[in-house]
């Protein structure tokens, strides 16, 4: 069904690897002509729906076509030029990067964050170190300015965390109730390169941007909820670096007062 979309990017791929790399966006248009095998199809189907997810297509083609295209712009992220060069100065053949697409249902959240269940800072073991922003995490792990708020606990006292720095992030991203479709290459599996965040991931719906007031969040006006919400992140944090056996990168978010981790990795 798609031979020939396979033999241009096979053809392109060779040119941008003899250094045209003004092919690399010829690559990512190729990749988006895609068409969705039906056996494709069934599999992602029954996959979603036995993890009881949303199915797209049954609110109509409009809506499958919003999640095959999401999912194509995750596949062809690969040849994104940052990450391309970045195989390149690893000194790592890009066509030993294989891409795989995550499915999950999007949460509405309140806050996202990040845990390091080693201090990054100081190495210390004893120490989680977490960061949090307002609403969606791409805030957070993207290229948005300012900064999260920050805070360690200690692993032998993880009910009195300690906020090391306040959010001035301006911008929070917030979504209604939908489908994300997130990268989940091999790159963190490769050694001497360190491929987290260089790929996309994609929602079916736009996220909405809105101005932030941190001022006149809870977050910061109320102690009482604070210590809660810092105390419950640093606690999964501790559960899963145990449950795991070894430091851990962990993301989540927080909603109504709820954690729910979105995924989490060895701490490099």
């Amino acid at each position: 069904m798609n031979k020939d979309v396979f033999e241009k990017v096979a053809s392109l791929n060779k040119l941008a690897a003899n250094g045209d790399f003004k092919k690399l966006h010829e690559i990512r248009d190729t990749v988006m002509q895609l068409k969705a095998p039906p056996q494709l199809v069934d599999e992602l189907k029954n996959k979603m729906q036995t993890a009881n997810m949303p199915w797209p297509g049954d609110e109509g083609e409009k809506r499958w076509q919003q999640a095959w295209t999401a999912i194509k712009k995750v596949w062809a992220s690969k040849w994104n030029e940052r990450a391309y060069f970045s195989t390149r100065k690893a000194r790592i053949d890009h066509d030993d990067l294989c891409m795989a697409v995550l499915v999950q249902e999007i949460i509405s959240a309140d806050y996202a964050f990040v845990i390091h269940t080693v201090n990054p800072s100081s190495g210390d073991s004893s120490e989680i170190y977490a960061e949090i922003v307002k609403g969606l995490g791409e805030t957070l792990v993207g290229a948005f300015p300012g900064r999260a708020m920050s805070f360690v606990t200690k692993k032998l006292d993880l009910n009195h965390p300690k906020v090391l720095g306040y959010p001035s992030k301006p911008i929070g991203l917030f979504i209604k109730r939908s489908i994300i479709f997130r990268s989940d290459s091999n790159g963190e599996d490769l050694e001497g390169y360190a491929g987290a965040g260089l790929y996309d991931s994609v929602p079916m719906d736009e996220e909405e941007k809105r101005v932030i007031d941190y001022s006149a969040d809870r977050l910061l006006t109320d102690h009482s909820f604070q210590q809660s919400i810092l105390s419950k992140i640093a606690q999964v944090g501790n559960a899963i670096e145990e449950l795991y056996g070894s430091p851990q990168d962990v993301e989540g978010v927080v909603k109504d007062g709820e954690i729910y981790v979105v995924q989490t990795r060895p701490q490099m």
